[in-house]
C-alpha cells in the first residue's frame, strides 16, 4: 500500500512539473515571437506583397487575429487549447494537430535508429577505452569523443552529405522519399535509404556523452577493492567486466541515454534543415522564420513533452533498479 502511494505522489507530482512547464514554455515562446522582427503577413503572401493593398493587408491580420493584442491572442490560444485545438497553420494551410501528426512518425523513426546506435556504439567505445586504459585505442577514443563534443552537428551533416552524397554518390543527398515519385510508390526501402544520412549524423554527435561517462564509471570500478580481489582470482578480460563490470556501468549509462532526449531533439533539428529531411525539426525551422506563431507554439508543446519523457522514462528506471531511489519514492 505505501509502495502504491509512493508512486502516486511520484507520478502526480510529475504531472503537475509537466503542465507547468508546458505554460511556461508556451508563454515564453510567445513573447519571443512577438520581438521577432519576420512579419506574418508578409511571410503568409511571400511574393506577392507588392500588389497586396492596405485593405487585403487588414483582411489578413482579421482572419488571423493578428490586430488583436498579444494577452488577446495568447488568451485566445489557450482557450483552443484546452478544448484540443492547436490552430491552422499560416504556412502550411492545415491543422497544427495534422501538421505534426503527419511529421511526427518521420522523426520518431529518425531519432529512434539514432538514439539505439549512438548508446550501442557509445556504451562499446565506453566499455573498451576503460578496458584498455592508457593504451593507444583509450587515446584514440577520448580523442575521438572530444572532437565529436566540440563539433557542430549542420557540420558533421555537411560532411557527410558531401562525402557519401556528392562525391562518393552511394546515399541520396536529402528529402525522406526520392524526388517526383508517387506516394503509393515509395517503397520501406526508398524511406530507409533516405535515412541513412541524417541518423548517422546524430548517431555520431551522441557517442561522446555515453561513451566518456561509461568510460570513467568502468575505470572507477576497475579501481575498486573488489575488483582486485577478482583478479587475484585470475579473472581477466571479458570475464571480468561481465561478472563485476557490466551491471556497475550499464544503469548509468541507459540513465544517461534516456536523459539525452533534449539534445536529440536540438540535433534532429538540425540534420533534418541540412538533409530537407519532412520531420518535426523541419516545420520547427520553417515556424520560426516565418512567423508561424500556431504551429511554432505547437512543435514547442510536443517537443516539452518529448524530453520531459525521456526524463521521466530515466527517473523511473532509477528508481525500480536502484533500491535507494525507490525507498526514497515510496517515502
Amino acid at each position: 500500500m505505501e509502495d502504491r502511494m509512493g508512486w502516486a505522489r511520484f507520478v502526480g507530482f510529475k504531472m503537475l512539473r509537466l503542465l507547468s512547464l508546458l505554460a511556461g514554455v508556451s508563454v515564453v515562446s510567445f513573447i519571443l515571437m512577438q520581438f521577432s522582427p519576420v512579419d506574418p503577413v508578409e511571410a503568409y503572401i511571400g511574393g506577392d506583397m507588392i500588389r497586396v493593398s492596405a485593405e487585403q493587408r487588414s483582411l489578413i491580420e482579421e482572419r488571423w487575429g493578428l490586430n488583436d493584442s498579444p494577452v488577446e491572442r495568447l488568451f485566445s490560444w489557450g482557450q483552443a487549447l484546452v478544448q484540443g485545438d492547436l490552430g491552422t497553420s499560416m504556412i502550411y494551410r492545415q491543422p497544427v494537430a495534422d501538421i505534426i501528426q503527419e511529421r511526427f512518425m518521420n522523426s520518431v523513426a529518425l531519432m529512434a535508429v539514432a538514439w539505439v546506435l549512438s548508446g550501442l556504439i557509445g556504451f562499446g567505445l565506453g566499455v573498451a577505452a576503460a578496458m584498455r586504459r592508457d593504451s593507444r585505442l583509450d587515446r584514440l577514443i577520448c580523442w575521438y569523443c572530444y572532437t565529436l563534443a566540440s563539433t557542430p552537428v549542420f557540420w558533421i551533416a555537411l560532411l557527410l552529405l558531401m562525402v557519401f552524397g556528392v562525391w562518393l554518390g552511394w546515399l541520396p543527398i536529402g528529402l525522406g522519399v526520392p524526388a517526383g515519385m508517387a506516394a503509393d510508390q515509395v517503397t520501406w526501402g526508398d524511406r530507409a535509404m533516405h535515412m541513412i544520412l541524417p541518423a548517422l549524423t546524430l548517431s555520431l554527435t551522441g557517442v561522446a556523452a555515453i561513451a566518456l561517462h561509461t568510460r570513467q564509471k568502468l575505470v572507477d570500478v576497475l579501481d575498486s577493492d573488489y575488483i582486485l580481489f577478482a583478479r587475484a582470482r585470475g579473472e581477466r578480460g571479458v570475464q571480468l567486466f561481465r561478472r563485476h563490470g557490466f551491471r556497475h556501468v550499464v544503469l548509468p549509462a541507459l540513465t544517461l541515454q534516456f536523459a539525452s532526449f533534449s539534445e536529440l531533439f536540438g540535433g534532429a533539428v538540425l540534420a533534418e534543415q541540412v538533409f530537407s529531411y519532412p520531420g518535426l525539426g523541419q516545420a520547427t525551422v520553417q515556424a520560426g522564420l516565418r512567423g508561424d506563431v500556431p504551429l511554432l507554439l505547437g512543435l514547442v508543446l510536443c517537443s516539452a513533452i518529448f524530453v520531459f519523457t525521456g526524463n521521466m522514462l530515466a527517473d523511473i528506471l532509477y528508481r525500480i533498479i536502484d533500491p535507494r531511489m525507490k525507498e526514497e519514492a515510496i517515502g
